[in-house]
């Protein structure tokens, strides 16, 4: 199941004696810390040991409440196996460090996430199709079954349930990358795929991203008790911890009586935005693409009916101030000619209406 790189791995005494820092009446002769007090003092808006170095796990009050909110979607994730992540981009490098070796086959869908492609060929992944007999024999298996970026498709109940059958059958570690479960605009199926890998061998990521802010690089993981300390032991090679002022701003605004709230009015006005989106869609590109109405997440993927390489068309796109992106990046074999991604989340309406006029105006000049 590992790959090579994993066994010499060795936990971090430093990083485990970490965790018990600020056990109350506990002297430390371990490490680099500075001492408390020259640390800044944001009196009443920062405790102090949000400043200090902390378990690579992540702060404890955030993996709960991480730990109790995916145990409401039935995935089997205890606080202590939960960690928090620098992004969920590092999630993808950890994972690809646990399992990938040169001509490692990892099944994808097709198309999937840029950079989870980026990651995956950077140590040497084998590329399957998800969809053919050849993932059973992959050692992952990566999925954004809702909301897929680039596709904004929301995968079914049989589907799901197909995906983790075939992992569990063919004892395939399931990777499933869920960022965008929450910007939900229209009724399905949103049950993580995780929540059916009991007895078998997954990973779970999310992001604060998409609902929250970007800038603080946070996200999550967890994993079942065969990969999880594993993961833990490779994240204290790669940063040590993640930002506890991150991890301390999250942890406030997730916690907060508001944050439903907040949630239920995010998912209402991207509603909004792809419907606004939808209507310039049909105005500029009916006779020019196909496409599926997102039910959530931030993203438009569109097949043209005449089969051009998009890639060329951004330049000239962008000399028109549009940018988008060309879906043949997403392909893990670069096959998927005719394609481009839309994010719909971030322009205006009038702005929407402008660029999507300027693009349809390119792809006739490429037809």
């Amino acid at each position: 199941m590992f790959s090579q790189r994993i066994q010499g791995l060795r936990p971090s005494p430093i990083r485990s004696i970490l965790n018990v820092i600020d056990r109350p009446g506990m002297i430390s002769f371990a490490g680099d810390l500075p001492a408390s007090e020259v640390l800044p003092q944001w009196e009443g808006v920062v405790p102090p040991a949000v400043l200090q170095y902390g378990p690579t796990e992540g702060d404890p009050e955030l993996r709960a409440v991480v730990s109790e909110q995916l145990g409401a979607l039935g995935v089997d994730a205890p606080p202590e196996r939960v960690m928090v992540l620098s992004g969920s981009q590092q999630g993808i490098d950890l994972v690809a460090k646990l399992v990938v070796d040169p001509a490692t086959p990892v099944a994808l869908e097709y198309p999937t996430y840029l950079a989870a492609l980026q990651v995956f060929r950077f140590y040497g992944a084998q590329f399957v199709n998800l969809a053919t007999d050849a993932a059973s024999q992959a050692h992952l298996a990566y999925i954004v079954p809702t909301f897929a970026n680039p596709t904004g498709i929301c995968a079914t109940q049989a589907e799901r349930d197909r995906v983790a059958s075939r992992c569990l059958s063919a004892g395939t570690v399931l990777f499933e990358d869920d960022p965008y479960r929450d910007l939900v605009y229209d009724p399905c199926d949103r049950t993580p795929v995780a929540a059916r890998m009991t007895g078998g061998s997954w990973i779970y990521q999310g992001s604060f991203s998409k609902t929250f802010a970007p800038g603080l690089r946070l996200g999550y993981i967890a994993a079942s008790e065969d990969l999880f300390s594993k993961l833990v032991i490779i994240k204290q090679a790669t940063d040590l911890h993640s930002s506890r002022l991150s991890q301390h701003i999250v942890y406030r605004a997730i916690t907060s009586p508001d944050w439903p709230e907040r949630l239920g009015a995010l998912a209402s006005f991207y509603r909004v935005r792809r419907d606004t989106f939808e209507a310039a869609l049909r105005e500029h590109f009916h006779n020019l693409a196909i496409w599926e109405t997102p039910k959530g997440g931030l993203f438009y993927w569109l097949r043209l009916k005449e089969s051009v390489d998009t890639r060329p068309l951004l330049s000239k796109a962008i000399e028109q101030n549009v940018a988008f992106m060309p879906g043949e990046e997403f392909s893990p074999d670069g096959l998927d000619l005719g394609t481009m991604r839309l994010n719909f989340s971030h322009a205006s309406a009038a702005d929407a209406e402008r660029g999507l006029r300027e693009l349809a105006h390119l792809v006739k000049q490429a037809s």
